[in-house]
């Protein structure tokens, strides 16, 4: 664990505030939910929790199936992570935190799908400005986006038809699995 130096008190009705730079850095926006834990040392631990986070084997099941039916390396990710991967990539991009592009496609609730070129194009992360995403579609379940389901390549290419339908499938079909 790391000290931040910060110390905040905690108010009549029991809540504490986490600094602004410290929900910026670790990307928790309002409504995000957080899991507390407690250790026996008396330490109380916020951990941002994902709702599709226990999926990873589920969607690596997914992926498999979606990369084997296309030429593209397929991934689920979390509204933070890169969750399940299958294809070129999976060693690299396996638990990356997701571009800022990918969380305004989030945000939109919109399929976004690559118009072709390297200046048309988004990346899976920010950190690594390798693999391009070619279609993403959000996951959504009872009106929150959850995650994304997208296919990607080492270079920019556009995502066919065939692409659109499985990603919009797929992600319908994990928001509606998640209601459940």
């Amino acid at each position: 664990m790391k000290a931040t130096g910060i110390v905040r008190r905690i108010d009549d009705l029991g809540r504490v505030v986490i600094p602004k730079e410290i929900r910026r850095t670790m990307r928790i926006r309002e409504g995000d939910p957080l899991e507390i834990y407690t250790t026996r040392d008396g330490e109380v631990i916020f951990k941002k929790y994902s709702r599709i986070g226990g999926l990873e084997d589920f969607a690596a099941q997914f992926c498999d199936t979606l990369n084997r039916s296309t030429s593209f390396t397929a991934a689920v990710t979390d509204r933070d992570n890169v969750i399940a991967i299958a294809g070129t990539g999976k060693r690299e991009l396996l638990g990356k935190q997701i571009s800022a592009d990918l969380e305004r496609v989030m945000e939109q609730r919109n399929i976004y799908r690559c118009q072709g070129g390297q200046d048309r194009c988004i990346y899976v992360s920010d950190s690594l400005n390798k693999y391009a995403v070619a279609v993403a579609a959000p996951i959504l379940c009872q009106g929150d986006v959850l995650g994304l389901v997208l296919f990607a390549s080492p270079e920019p290419q556009a995502g066919g038809e065939t692409e659109y339908k499985l990603a919009q499938t797929v992600a319908a079909f994990l928001g509606r699995h998640m209601e459940g």
